[in-house]
């Protein structure tokens, strides 16, 4: 069996980050490999079976008009994988414009698409347009605006590398004014409820200080959205995961992401931890991403 991971996403998301990480747990990595030649080197691997562990970086540097193809050979790879015992996903990192000019700035690296007559800004644009075939058809997309390179790594080890679990359930807290996660696949939108940002002594706390819980689960629209939310989920979540997704990112936002979404979210991953094989929580706002911090005195289930 060949356990094929392909990487892709605009410049300065991190794929030179994944495929090292992929690298150093065993994995064959090429980087900037056409498109075209996908399906002979699988043969190739597959006839010589000296690799069980292929990891390719396709981006927008590819030989022009090849990635308008990439729906076609991949289908045609997916035809033949169990003939070649093939298992692949496909793995889109991006990150919001701003991010991205400012690692720019901050690395002076020169964007493979930027020339005399296109500035960063446009070659950013164009390369989210040529890759556009290959986002539509990401098993798992991860958005790094939030991330730096130690966050990315852990990301991608706990996401990607245990999807052998199965079905990989994240549920990630953030804030609307920092924008809305680019990896979500659905979003609540808690913002209508009590903030206790304004009740006293709990505007330095986060939902994961019984003291915000308390406060919370007081509040009858809390109980009643929480409660909103994870039967909606129960009722749907199996129906995705009978659909061949292998990743789903549930998102919950707030106004500053660090109280009420927080708490629904650790809420979500207590109730269904249980009932799924690789289920995550994230807060996107907090100073040290942990997927398995639990809150300091957690409580009821709403």
């Amino acid at each position: 069996m060949i356990n094929l991971i392909i990487i892709s996403g605009r410049s300065g998301s991190g794929k030179s980050t994944a495929l090292n990480l992929l690298e150093d747990m065993g994995y064959y990595c090429i980087d900037n490999l056409p498109v075209t030649l996908m399906q002979p080197l699988i043969e190739r691997i597959t006839s010589e079976q000296k690799v069980s562990h292929l990891a390719l970086g396709i981006d927008a540097r590819n030989l022009a008009g090849d990635l308008h193809h990439f729906p076609d050979l991949y289908h045609q790879l997916q035809a033949t994988a169990s003939q070649l015992s093939l298992q692949s996903t496909v793995i889109y990192l991006d990150a919001t414009g701003p991010t991205l000019l400012k690692r720019f700035s901050e690395t002076r690296r020169k964007h493979p698409l930027s020339d005399n007559n296109r500035g960063l800004r446009e070659a950013l644009d164009l390369e989210s347009q040529l890759l556009e075939p290959i986002t539509l058809m990401a098993d798992l997309k991860l958005d790094t605006t939030s991330l730096n390179i130690h966050d990315l790594r852990e990301a991608i080890s706990s996401r990607l590398v245990s999807s052998g679990a199965g079905f990989a359930l994240l549920f990630l807290s953030f804030a609307y004014k920092r924008g809305v996660p680019v990896d979500s696949d659905i979003v609540f939108d808690v913002r209508c409820l009590p903030n206790p940002h304004w009740a006293p002594g709990l505007g330095l706390l986060t939902g994961l200080d019984a003291a915000v819980q308390d406060y919370l689960l007081d509040q009858p629209s809390f109980t009643d959205m929480s409660r909103d939310i994870r039967e909606y989920l129960t009722r749907w979540l199996p129906a995705y995961e009978a659909n061949n997704r292998s990743y789903l990112t549930v998102a919950v936002g707030c106004t500053g992401g660090q109280h009420r979404s927080v708490f629904i979210s650790q809420q979500l991953f207590t109730h269904f931890k249980d009932q799924f094989s690789n289920v995550q929580v994230r807060h996107r706002e907090l100073n040290r991403m942990d997927t398995t911090r639990q809150p300091r005195r957690a409580g009821p289930a709403a």
